[in-house]
């Protein structure tokens, strides 16, 4: 069934809309979580908050040109807070490592004053990921919002581990100069 359909399917109200967006990018949403939460039940279950959430959203929203990316973006912050919620006091490799290679590179504001805003942030990122060749930015977003391994990305490219791992090396540093070059500030 296509996206505009299922969507159609949630402005009205119809169940069916569940079972045709789990039936079409189930596997794929319950993916991403899996990378962020590490548990396959945790992972079923922000599926799940995922389609009651899309749900409680349409309407207002209808996202009949980008369902996945919209139920993509649901289920990585339902991840995202029940992790933060299940580890509240320990601190876990994959999150912290991510978390570490953005570091160097993402604008941090001080703690008393916010200098950019997400708006703004997001736009820079979106007008930045335009700028790279087609395999560098699948590689930088299957990393850094999929939440993929290194190892699963260069199986899925058909290149090394080391390759990858340069790739977003060099990607994080253009990231960086593109924030010092659109004056946000570091």
């Amino acid at each position: 069934m296509d996206d505009e359909t299922i969507v159609d399917l949630y402005l009205q109200k119809d169940e069916k809309a569940i079972f045709e967006s789990s039936t079409k990018y189930g596997t794929r949403l319950k993916r991403i979580s899996f990378n962020i939460v590490q548990n396959i039940s945790d992972a079923e279950e922000c599926e799940n908050d995922t389609y009651l959430s899309a749900w409680n959203s349409m309407p207002p929203h209808s996202p009949k040109q980008y369902l996945f990316s919209f139920l993509a973006k649901i289920t990585r912050n339902i991840s995202i807070n029940l992790y933060n919620k299940n580890r509240a006091q320990k601190r876990y490799a994959n999150i912290v490592e991510l978390t570490k290679e953005m570091e160097e590179c993402i604008p941090s504001p001080n703690d008393e004053v916010c200098k950019i805003t997400e708006t703004e942030l997001t736009e820079s990122i979106s007008k930045f990921l335009r700028t790279l060749a087609k395999e560098e930015r699948a590689v930088f977003v299957t990393r850094y919002w999929y939440s993929e391994p290194i190892k699963e990305i260069a199986n899925k490219f058909g290149i090394s581990g080391s390759k990858v791992k340069s790739m977003l090396m060099r990607t994080r540093n253009k990231l960086k100069k593109h924030f010092e070059s659109e004056g946000l500030e570091l």
